[in-house]
């Protein structure tokens, strides 16, 4: 079976970074389409990037553009997300997922699902 493993959450202050991680155990990594999404207490759970087989086609919700960077290493098998200048309203528990085909938005595309990691951002 597929599973993915967040690590890298925590408690950051406003302004701060973080770098999350997601390990895969796949053995056609780079066949998948890796996205990351979120969510806060009360909120739907909604996509935070998104990017392709090979890194090229890159997607991010407004609200992190600047901020966040999505990125892959196929040959460790890992998906990464960068976040810079952090706010309190990023808090939320951020989940990595995996999908087949090109790069889409929409959870219920995702098959994959890790368990998540809780990001705190502190003002």
């Amino acid at each position: 079976q597929v599973q993915l493993v967040e690590s890298g959450g925590g408690l950051v202050q406003a302004g701060g970074s973080l770098r999350l991680s997601c390990a895969a155990s796949v053995r056609t990594f780079s066949s998948y389409v890796l996205g990351w999404f979120r969510q806060a207490p009360g909120k739907e759970r909604e996509i935070v990037a998104a990017i392709s087989w090979r890194g090229v086609t890159r997607y991010y919700v407004d609200s992190v553009k600047g901020r966040f960077t999505i990125s892959r290493d196929n040959a460790k098998k890992t998906v990464y997300l960068q976040m810079d200048s952090l706010k309190p309203e990023d808090t939320a528990v951020y989940y990595c997922a995996a999908a087949v085909g090109v790069v889409v938005t929409t959870s219920n595309e995702y098959g994959y699902w890790g368990q998540g990691t809780q990001v705190t951002v502190s003002s």
